[in-house]
């Protein structure tokens, strides 16, 4: 049994970083690709010396990220040949099973797929790539970003964003448009809101 981390910092290639969620939103994800591919080499540099993806070490000695899948995605389709990793627990020797459970404990794990169903732990993907699109996502970042709501520290507050959306509208294969983002920012104020993470109030 191991339950210190005697080396918390990595230096580790993207592909090998594991997810523990089951969906990103796509859009998202090129939309870091497109900032990435405007930075010059010292920028680009300079952001991968700053950033460090939280993770924890799994069965299998394999390193579990509990944050920036969108980015981690964005630099592996960038061809970024390592990024620096933070070890904060060392879970290497519980069984998977229990391993999944402790990491939903903690909230470092959120087994939905991209429709929001609940999933068994044996379907949460092996590599980044795997990671499913879901559009809401996107829309809920989006909203955020607009305004509609405040950034929140709870854990995957987002997806519960993504969820209520999810529950109220179809989107037109899968696109967030103008029409879309102005439904979506009138709702994220109505009162039927006011239990998720960030709602900053009624209007009117």
């Amino acid at each position: 049994m191991s339950t210190g981390v005697p080396h918390p910092l990595l230096s580790i290639a993207p592909a090998r970083l594991r997810p523990t969620q089951l969906s990103v939103g796509k859009a998202e994800v090129a939309a870091k690709r497109a900032e990435w591919e405007k930075l010059g080499r010292k920028k680009r540099k300079a952001l991968l010396k700053s950033h460090c993806f939280p993770a924890v070490l799994g069965p299998g000695q394999h390193v579990y990220i509990v944050d920036h899948h969108h980015l981690g995605l964005a630099l592996l389709e960038e061809g970024v040949k390592n990024v620096s990793v933070m070890i904060q627990r060392d879970f290497s020797w519980l069984e998977p099973a229990v391993f999944w459970r402790t990491m939903e404990f903690n909230r470092w794990a959120h087994p939905y797929d991209q429709h929001g169903n609940r999933t068994d732990y044996d379907a949460m993907p092996t590599s980044l790539t795997d990671l499913h699109d879901d559009p809401y996502r996107t829309l809920a970042a989006r909203v955020r970003e607009a305004g509609g709501c405040a950034k929140d520290a709870t854990p995957y507050a987002e997806f519960l964003w993504a969820d209520f959306y999810r529950r109220r509208f179809k989107l037109s294969r899968g696109k967030v448009g103008a029409g879309v983002m102005q439904q979506a920012l009138l709702l994220a104020h109505d009162l039927e809101a006011a239990y998720l993470p960030g709602w900053s109030g009624a209007i009117g």
